[in-house]
């Protein structure tokens, strides 16, 4: 049983069913399970932040990764803000980072060598643990200006970003948290490919206080970052054995789609969906956000930034230019 929310005011008809398509989050619940989560497929909108930068297979497959984990996530927030992932490693990706501005603007990035990953790729090892090595992942939420932000740091020695994201659910929110993530290229007629990936996140989160314990510290005071939450039956069990199931083509198969994959998965419990959460390509810079920047820069870094008598300034998210007269800048200062 496949059971839709609308919430907008719009209903759909006798007999119609819509679906999110690509580059849409629909949040979910089983309540029979008391699992609550979010699935994803992402497509056009991935293949433009991938294509914009002609990144190396391997590091576009990290970096979308990367994405799916920030949309799952940064589409939870209740108000206006950003969810924002960071690694930073000592591997040839030594730095991935996406970024989600509410309610729906998505931007990311990936510094890596083009040396040592070609290396790799000669030798034929591009795990993504060996293109990340040792480091730390950040998730961070950011209110706004006048609120302070919540950071939960994750250590990141030779893991995928898929068990560290499992990782930080453990350490920093003690929430029961699974998630599954694929990554693929699609051949369309023609002969052209785009990237595609998809993802889903389930928590379990009863109302009902009793159906969870919190378990014997393991290692005796200190260690309440252990202390997590576990649920008193086999629900989440049960959850985890379905999740396992999930094959990778699954996730990323438009043909299968958001829905469709949920039903699959949670049709003798019963699934609702609810409203799908929009994600675009949005990158948050501007020309006055740059000239802001810049005005505050002194009159020998103005001199330092100018070449050929003009600051051009390429924002490493999107790959716009922006170009300016430092005269501006020297008459402020």
């Amino acid at each position: 049983m496949l059971e839709t929310t609308q919430l907008t005011e719009r209903e759909p008809k006798l007999g119609e069913f819509g679906h999110a398509g690509d580059d849409h989050v629909v949040p979910f619940e089983v309540g029979a399970l008391d699992v609550r989560g979010r699935a994803v497929q992402l497509g056009p909108m991935l293949d433009a932040i991938l294509s914009r930068h002609d990144y190396p297979e391997p590091v576009a497959r990290l970096l979308a990764e990367a994405c799916l984990v920030t949309v799952l996530l940064g589409t939870s927030l209740k108000f206006e803000g950003k969810f924002i992932l960071q690694t930073r490693t000592d591997g040839p990706v030594d730095m991935l980072v996406a970024d989600f501005s509410t309610p729906h603007a998505l931007r990311a990035y990936a510094r890596y060598d083009a040396d040592r990953l070609a290396a790799l790729t000669a030798a034929g090892d591009v795990a993504p643990e060996t293109l990340l090595g040792s480091g730390v992942l950040a998730l961070t939420i950011d209110q706004g200006e006048y609120t302070q932000r919540y950071q939960g740091i994750v250590q990141l020695d030779n893991i995928s970003l898929e068990e560290a994201a499992r990782t930080y659910f453990r350490q920093s929110e003690q929430i029961p948290t699974d998630l599954r993530l694929a990554v693929a290229k699609q051949i369309l007629p023609g002969g052209r490919q785009q990237w595609r990936a998809g993802g889903v996140l389930a928590q379990f989160l009863p109302e009902a206080p009793e159906r969870m314990r919190v378990p014997d510290l393991p290692g005796g005071d200190g260690d309440v970052a252990e202390a997590v939450l576990q649920p008193v039956d086999n629900s989440w069990q049960e959850l985890l054995a379905l999740l396992a199931t999930v094959e990778p083509a699954e996730l990323i198969d438009p043909m299968v789609g958001t829905e469709r994959l949920l039903y699959r998965l949670f049709h003798e419990h019963g699934v609702r969906v609810f409203d799908e959460i929009h994600v675009a390509d949005d990158c948050s810079c501007s020309p006055d956000k740059i000239r802001g920047i810049l005005g505050g820069f002194s009159a020998e870094e103005i001199k330092d930034s100018t070449e050929d008598g003009r600051i051009r300034v390429d924002c490493e998210f999107c790959s716009k230019r922006y170009d300016f007269d430092p005269a501006e800048f020297v008459a402020g200062q």
